[in-house]
């Protein structure tokens, strides 16, 4: 039986099988060691997503005999996206903003992330002069954009990322602001104002389709 706050997805397809659980209550000490992929850096990336989004967050990945990476992390942000857009749609009521902006750094690396759930799936990832290393902790950075791209699908919603700064040969640090930046605007987009109940981030509403049978 799941709590008010809590949102379990699990997405099947011919090629792996995901599984999220977002907790949105009390901070859950063991909360790193239940997410668990075949990709380390890329856990480490969603602890931070965990951290700065103030999320629980649990992950459990199942693929079949093709271990892919960009299947793990495109398939991981659909998922995660559409745990976030089933949370947002289930609290109106509650008045969630649905719109957020963050930057995000470690030490020379600065990344800003602007964030809008208005059932528009785009992602505008923008490296500017910042030089990211193909290669890192055994994953390509593609694959890590890979996520995001996934992301803005499931949630249907607006991301933008902007690396302002970082250094060359300092890729981990580049990532670790994109993700931190990235949970940080997600907060802002999950937080509660009474004002805002029933409403959503953009003046259009809630999109409805009628089909002719």
């Amino acid at each position: 039986m799941l709590k008010p706050k809590q949102i379990r997805v699990v997405r099947r397809t011919r090629e792996s099988q995901i599984e999220v659980l977002l907790d949105r209550g009390t901070r859950d000490p063991e909360a790193k060691q239940k997410i668990v992929s075949p990709l380390p850096f890329f856990n480490h990336m969603l602890e931070h997503v965990a951290w700065r989004g103030q999320l629980n967050i649990e992950l459990a990945v199942k693929l079949d005999h093709f271990d892919l990476v960009h299947v793990i992390t495109e398939d991981v942000g659909i998922t995660f996206g559409r745990a976030i857009k089933e949370y947002i749609d289930r609290n109106a009521t509650r008045g969630i903003v649905g719109y957020g902006s963050a930057y995000g750094t470690i030490d020379e690396a600065l990344t800003r992330s602007v964030i809008s759930f208005e059932s528009r799936a785009h992602l505008d990832f923008q490296r500017g002069h910042v030089i990211l290393p193909e290669q890192m902790e055994g994953m390509c950075s593609e694959d890590l954009v890979a996520f995001f791209e996934g992301f803005v699908q499931g949630a249907q919603c607006t991301l933008h990322l902007d690396l302002l700064k970082g250094r060359e040969g300092h890729g981990h640090h580049i990532w670790e602001a994109t993700f931190r930046a990235f949970g940080m605007a997600l907060y802002d987009a999950l937080a509660e104002r009474a004002w805002r109940a029933n409403m959503t981030a953009g003046v259009a509403g809630g999109i409805v389709y009628e089909m002719e049978e």
